[in-house]
C-alpha cells in the first residue's frame, strides 16, 4: 500500500511538471532579454490592434471611421513608443535604418511594393507575422509568407 502511494505521487510530480514546463532558456543573457523585450513590444502591439481591429481601411483617414497604412502606423507606433513617425508611406520608408530580412525584429516597419507607384506599410510582429491596416479588409494581422505579401516584400526598417 506505501509504496502504491509512492508510485502515484511521483506519477503526478512528473504530469504536474510535465504540464508546468517552460521552454529552456537560452544561456546567453543578452538573447534572453531581447526574445523578452520582443515579446513586451509584441504584446503592445496587440494591444493597439485589439482597440483598432476591423477598422476599415480609407485612403487620407486617421479615425476610427476609416484609417489608412501609414496614419495607422504612426498611430501604433506612437501609442508604443511614444516616438513620431512621418505620416506618408513615402516618407516612413526613409525613416530608421535598413535591416535585413533575417534580421528583423517586433516593432521594425515593413514595407511593400504593392504596384509602381504604391507603397504599402505594417509593423512587424515577429513569426512571421505583420499588423496594418489593408485595403480590403481593414487593420487586420497578416502573414509574411502569405504568396501576395511574400511576392510584394521590399524592406524592413528599425526606427
Amino acid at each position: 500500500m506505501h509504496s502504491k502511494k509512492i508510485v502515484i505521487a511521483i506519477a503526478c510530480t512528473f504530469i504536474l511538471n510535465a504540464c508546468s514546463s517552460t521552454p529552456p532558456i537560452s544561456n546567453n543573457e543578452n538573447e534572453r532579454q531581447l526574445l523578452q523585450h520582443d515579446s513586451h513590444i509584441t504584446q503592445s502591439y496587440l494591444g493597439v490592434y485589439d482597440e483598432w481591429k476591423g477598422v476599415p481601411y480609407r485612403f487620407g483617414g486617421e479615425s476610427f471611421r476609416g484609417i489608412d497604412c501609414s496614419a495607422f502606423v504612426q498611430v501604433a507606433v506612437f501609442n508604443v513608443t511614444k516616438q513620431s513617425v512621418p505620416r506618408t508611406t513615402n516618407e516612413q520608408s526613409k525613416e530608421g535604418i535598413k535591416i535585413n530580412y533575417k534580421d528583423a525584429k517586433s516593432g521594425d516597419l515593413v514595407f511593400f511594393k504593392t504596384s509602381p507607384n504604391t507603397n504599402h506599410v505594417g509593423i512587424y510582429l515577429g513569426m512571421n507575422q505583420f499588423l496594418h491596416a489593408s485595403t480590403s479588409k481593414g487593420v487586420i494581422i497578416s502573414r509574411l509568407d502569405n504568396p501576395y505579401w511574400a511576392s510584394k516584400f521590399w524592406q524592413f526598417r528599425r526606427v
